[in-house]
């Protein structure tokens, strides 16, 4: 079964929160070690699986490996997600001469791993894979700045750039396929940074034309977009895909207004002022806001805008799901 068969007939409201480092607060593990063990990945999202019952666990996000397997050089700490340092490429002779990685090179072989592992669990639940889309891919070889000043400057560099990262992400997909993944939460942060036309130009064609090639019925991709506003839905929803998730600047009611009745939506309780800044009964009620805003529609999943951050705490994940759970009876 896809995401989308899931999710529809599913009898009750489904929650995906993009959590992996509450985990970390039941296993003990560190950040560093998520990011480089799949041991420990797989550690952490038991440990959530079993507390929760959720019926699906995720590979962590991590938007520094595929630029890292590239040759970017990153940071990697104890508490905070590794992020790129640097610009790998400054020029058209350096794109052009870049080489495309091979899914496995560095440490994409730790999260290709991780869900092999993931696909171990009892109960066999719907396992999600994390990799970067290709826009974003890209802003991270050039700097997330300059990417955007490159669209308008030097389109031939962007795209000469984005060829090579629609290639690799494309073999990243079908190795997590092969390895066992029902489906992918490509995150895509940067295209929200873009203008509509921008956006459709630089990032949607790309994720229509790896989707067409990597996605089928055992592999479900869902787009990740934490900038994206309701002006980007149309540019977004030109990539064909049938799953969507959104941060906090989308109006999610808005955007649910208009897409088809199965086309799924995710989204979107802001990380930081729900999960991190709140305390556990305002967590609660916001979540039980979004809920009844959205009851009526049958194809939205209630999730985390992003990445839950490390400093999360455990109890407005429970919070969380409390209120999905009170929802539901």
């Amino acid at each position: 079964m896809n995401f989308n068969q899931l999710v529809l007939n599913s009898p009750r409201r489904l929650a995906l929160p993009i959590s992996m480092s509450p985990g970390l607060a039941l296993t003990g593990a560190k950040v560093s070690d998520i990011v480089t063990n799949s041991q420990a990945q797989l550690d952490a999202q038991a440990a959530l699986q079993q507390r929760y019952q959720s019926p699906f666990v995720l590979g962590a996000m991590d938007l520094s490996v595929e630029a890292e397997a590239f040759g970017c050089t990153i940071a990697v700490s104890d508490s905070e997600v590794p992020t790129v340092t640097g610009r790998l490429i400054t020029n058209q002779e350096q794109a052009d001469k870049l080489a495309v990685p091979q899914p496995g090179d560095r440490r994409t072989g730790v999260y290709l791993e991780a869900v092999r592992l993931l696909r171990q669990l009892p109960g066999q639940p719907f396992v999600f894979a994390g990799c970067i889309g290709p826009f974003s891919l890209a802003a991270r070889l050039v700097g997330v700045s300059e990417a955007m000043e490159l669209t308008i400057a030097e389109p031939e560099l962007m795209h000469t750039l984005l060829e090579k990262c629609t290639d690799f992400l494309t073999n990243y997909l079908k190795a997590f396929r092969a390895a066992g993944a029902h489906g992918v939460i490509m995150a895509e942060p940067a295209a929200g940074l873009l203008s509509p036309r921008g956006l459709s130009a630089y990032s949607s064609v790309y994720v229509k034309r790896l989707a067409a090639e990597a996605s089928d019925e055992a592999l479900s991709i869902v787009l990740h977009n934490c900038g994206a506003k309701l002006l980007h839905l149309p540019a977004i929803l030109e990539t064909g895909l049938k799953a969507y998730h959104f941060g906090a600047p989308m109006d999610i009611v808005g955007a649910l207004g208009k897409v088809a009745p199965d086309v799924i939506l995710c989204g979107n309780l802001d990380p930081a002022g729900v999960f991190v800044q709140s305390p556990p009964a305002e967590t609660t009620a916001k979540t039980a806001q979004l809920l009844a805003a959205t009851a009526g529609h049958r194809n939205f999943v209630i999730s985390s805008g992003c990445d839950l951050p490390p400093n999360a705490p455990l109890a407005s994940l429970d919070a969380f799901y409390a209120a999905v759970k009170t929802a539901n009876q």
